[in-house]
């Protein structure tokens, strides 16, 4: 594969997204000479974010042409990567919705971003234009490698995999690459000294191994021991009080927080840090909207070229290593089961440990999942794909269907009355035929 790539930024008018993906394209010396394509529907912010990387490609006189586009067929003209980090504005107010709806009729779900009755809402309104981009892939540029930083992840893997067979794709979270930073706080211990091995369904995923590199010792009966206790009294972004008692109750690690963990158990409720989650949520919304106006600020006044710098996503590693041929393991990718976990569905996607290298991604064999925990994941496999079917065929009978295999939904009436409230709130978002 030439190093002299395209890569194209999806979203890249949400500038958090934008000048971040930017800024680790520009730290990386193998896509030196490639062109980068920004490309999103709002008009305006897109244009500030080339700006922004326009002036940091000036000032440190990078090798890089940049450019950008509202038409999202020429941007993806020649293109080898795609980035795609998409939502459907206005994001948090459809969130809300999301939430406070069910609540309304009894429903328990502790976010409902990625799971509950919100988390099919946000399917119904995402999959269908993330579909709409991937037909586009594969008319202009079958050959692009995709990758979805979009939520919701396993849904939005699944569709594409059903789909668009295929496309390349990957879906990214930075869960695990968070979670391990507490994990060496638990145990006294540089993370550079621990060996851990993480798997399960995206936001549903537990630490199956986890070892002292400088022993060979295993780590987890220190966990084990240390674990629950740090993880109700920490005071972080989240909650992780449910996530203490799942570690006391399997013996397993989820490597998330309440909030992301809990939406896919009927039982999480009782168990979870709710005003932790709804604390993270408000200030979350707070953050991002204060800080695009600071960034637009500044970006009008003439100081983007500063705004940007490298995040934390894994997106350009996993380029740079597929150009490269690597052959490194990237720690937690969102690709097709095929036996990766072999008492899970093959044609489910899941997050786990991959190779990469020039021929792509390849998750690490892992063998069977702990039972206890695959009994839940098998639930959602299921939901996943009565939701992905409901989006293919615009069916109003299987997206109940849906909500009636979801386990924070209790009764029929339940389920029928959230779905009519949801849907006369957010029609102008959704694709479902009215039969």
């Amino acid at each position: 594969m030439s190093n002299s790539q395209k890569i194209v930024l999806i979203g890249a008018g949400s500038l958090q997204f934008g000048l971040g993906s930017v800024g680790n394209m520009l730290e990386c010396k193998a896509l030196e000479g490639s062109t980068i394509c920004l490309h999103d529907i709002n008009a305006e912010t897109l244009e500030l974010t080339y700006q922004a990387c326009q002036a940091a490609i000036d000032k440190r006189k990078l090798d890089f042409s940049l450019e950008y586009t509202v038409n999202r067929q020429n941007a993806l003209k020649n293109a080898t990567f795609i980035i795609n980090a998409i939502e459907i504005p206005p994001r948090f107010k459809l969130l809300d919705l999301d939430y406070r709806i069910p609540q309304e009729f009894g429903c328990k779900q502790i976010t409902g971003e990625n799971g509950g009755p919100g988390g099919l809402f946000h399917s119904l309104r995402v999959i269908p234009p993330i579909l709409d981009i991937c037909e586009d892939v594969n008319k202009i540029c079958p050959n692009a490698f995709i990758i979805n930083f979009s939520n919701p992840m396993s849904r939005i893997c699944l569709a594409i995999k059903r789909k668009y067979p295929k496309l390349k794709f990957v879906g990214l979270c930075h869960e695990f690459q968070h979670f391990v930073v507490l994990v060496s706080k638990i145990l006294s211990t540089p993370l550079s000294n621990l060996e851990i091995i993480g798997a399960g369904l995206n936001h549903f995923g537990n630490i199956l191994d986890i070892k002292y590199k400088n022993t060979g010792k295993d780590a987890y009966p220190d966990l084990r021991k240390k674990g629950p206790e740090f993880l109700r009294n920490i005071i972080a972004y989240d909650g992780f009080k449910l996530i203490a008692f799942l570690l006391e109750t399997y013996g397993y690690c989820p490597y998330t927080t309440d909030s992301h963990y809990g939406e896919y158990v009927h039982w999480a409720w009782e168990y979870a840090d709710i005003p932790a989650v709804r604390r993270f949520w408000r200030q979350y919304e707070h953050f991002l909207a204060h800080g695009l106006e600071k960034t637009k600020t500044l970006i009008k006044k003439g100081r983007g070229a500063r705004l940007v710098k490298p995040d934390e996503e894994s997106a350009i590693p996993i380029i740079e290593g597929i150009i490269t041929d690597s052959n490194h393991i990237e720690p937690s990718v969102n690709i097709p089961n095929n036996d990766i976990i072999t008492n899970l569905p093959k044609d489910s996607v899941i997050e786990c440990p991959a190779l990469i290298n020039r021929n792509g991604i390849h998750g690490v064999k892992l063998g069977e999942y702990p039972k206890s925990i695959t009994a839940l994941l098998q639930t959602q496999i299921s939901v996943q794909d009565l939701v992905v079917e409901a989006i293919f065929k615009k069916s109003k009978d299987i997206a109940i269907q849906a909500l009636l295999a979801d386990p924070v939904v209790e009764t029929y009436w339940q389920a029928k009355k959230i779905f009519e409230e949801l849907l006369k709130q957010e029609e102008d978002y959704i694709q479902i035929q009215l039969e």
